[in-house]
């Protein structure tokens, strides 16, 4: 690497580098708030606490990490279809609460860890288990897309379809073309594009941009101030923490490979997990979507050869600045839903295929039965709606899609035996 991970590069180097990752991750992590609200019919999050919690949740992670992982955390999509589905549940409450118990879980794993190592986790969820998982949640999140675009009415408005598309295709182009810095942020770039062409064709209403002011506190919300605890959606919700938790353990890998160090180690996954944690509930505590490393912030080290923990820092405090300014929240809730919709098409399928790779590059075996029982009922559970509801007195917790999906995906890979061959 040109600059290590405790480097500081000079002044303008450093804030240059610093917003190429707030580049990186601003699109995926406002799209979580927007595609949430949008979904769900209510104002469940919000994009500036999005954005706060984003940036502290990283300076938390360097702390914990003692500025030994150049790691940038952001908004979760793994968390969309459930924080919708535990909303349907308990309301706001009871999907902050479910978040707050996922922070609690990474911590509380992080401490298996510094005594038992890691090893036990790949036996937990080995890539059988994983790959379903993930593509569970990005064809769930499928009918949102269509929903967004219009594509579900018996009369599709032509702008609709236009702006869609702009989006899409401008997307995809860059996914595919694009080179530096535009190669990790073709959403975003997928987003603005698409905007310009629904603000030409008069669908953006800017009126609450003209009417907002310079700086706004970000609408912070706070349990036992503005909602008691709920534990209704904590088996909707928490399960996803399973996903995650590979996830986190995946990137670092790639990351060492990157820097030529080997994060699993040092600072360690205990450190990285406590720190993922830490974010997570501090995000649930402020009223936020729970975090998670960011890929995207991953390639830009690769390919800026720049590992500095300086640098992700100044990336995370610039994030934060962005949380407050009133314009800027206004701008980004008021992007028409056609356009969300033709990035999501290849968002959500990305989602999906990335667990359909785990399973290619893991070579799972199919010809192996058991195999192919627990993949193909974790796929039937998780798209065909099963949920199942627990009443005890005045309490009730349901489980339901992904999260029953990812327990009966565990359980079955742990008890049924191996397949015996003659």
């Amino acid at each position: 690497m040109l600059l290590g991970v405790g480097d500081k590069p000079d002044t303008i180097r450093w804030i240059l580098l610093a917003i190429q990752h707030v580049c990186a991750m601003f699109g995926a992590t406002i799209l979580v708030p927007i595609v949430v609200n949008t979904t769900a019919g209510a104002d469940i999050l919000s994009i500036p606490v999005a954005l706060v919690s984003s940036g502290l949740g990283t300076l938390i992670y360097l702390i914990c990490t003692r500025n030994r992982s150049p790691v940038y955390l952001g908004s979760s999509f793994a968390f969309i279809a459930p924080m919708i589905a535990g909303y349907a549940i308990g309301g706001t409450g009871s999907v902050f609460t479910a978040l707050m118990i996922v922070g609690l879980v990474y911590v509380i794993i992080s401490m298996i860890i510094r005594v038992s190592g890691p090893g036990w986790i790949n036996k937990l969820l080995p890539p059988v288990v994983v790959g379903p998982m993930i593509m569970v949640i990005g064809l769930s999140l499928a009918p949102t897309a269509i929903a967004e675009i219009g594509l579900d009415l018996e009369v599709i408005p032509w702008e609709n379809l236009v702006v869609a598309f702009i989006s899409f295709l401008v997307t995809a182009l860059v996914a595919v073309r694009g080179k530096g810095i535009l190669q990790v942020i073709p959403f975003l770039i997928g987003i603005v594009v698409g905007y310009i062409a629904a603000a030409l064709l008069g669908m953006v209403d800017f009126s609450q941009v003209l009417a907002a002011h310079v700086i706004e506190i970000p609408k912070f919300y706070l349990p036992f101030l503005h909602y008691n605890l709920n534990f209704a959606a904590v088996l909707t919700i928490v399960p996803i923490a399973l996903v995650t938790m590979v996830e986190h353990v995946g990137d670092h890998k790639v990351l060492s490979e990157i820097i030529g160090r080997d994060l699993i180690e040092d600072p360690g996954l205990q450190r990285t997990l406590l720190g993922d944690g830490l974010a997570t509930f501090l995000a649930a505590l402020l009223g936020g979507p729970a975090n998670t490393t960011y890929g995207e912030n991953t390639s830009v080290v690769g390919m800026t050869r720049v590992a500095s923990t300086y640098v992700i820092g100044l990336a995370a405090i610039i994030a934060i600045i962005f949380a407050f300014s009133g314009h800027l929240t206004a701008l980004l809730t008021a992007i028409p839903q056609p356009v969300l919709g033709g990035i999501s098409v290849l968002l959500y399928g990305f989602i999906c295929v990335n667990g359909l790779k785990i399973l290619i590059h893991n070579q799972v075996d199919f010809n192996n039965t058991k195999n192919v029982v627990v993949a193909a009922t974790m796929l039937v559970l998780g798209l065909g709606g099963a949920a199942l509801a627990f009443v005890y007195g005045d309490l009730s917790i349901s489980i339901s899609g992904m999260s029953l999906a990812a327990i009966i995906g565990v359980i079955l890979n742990l008890c049924i035996p191996e397949e015996k061959h003659e």
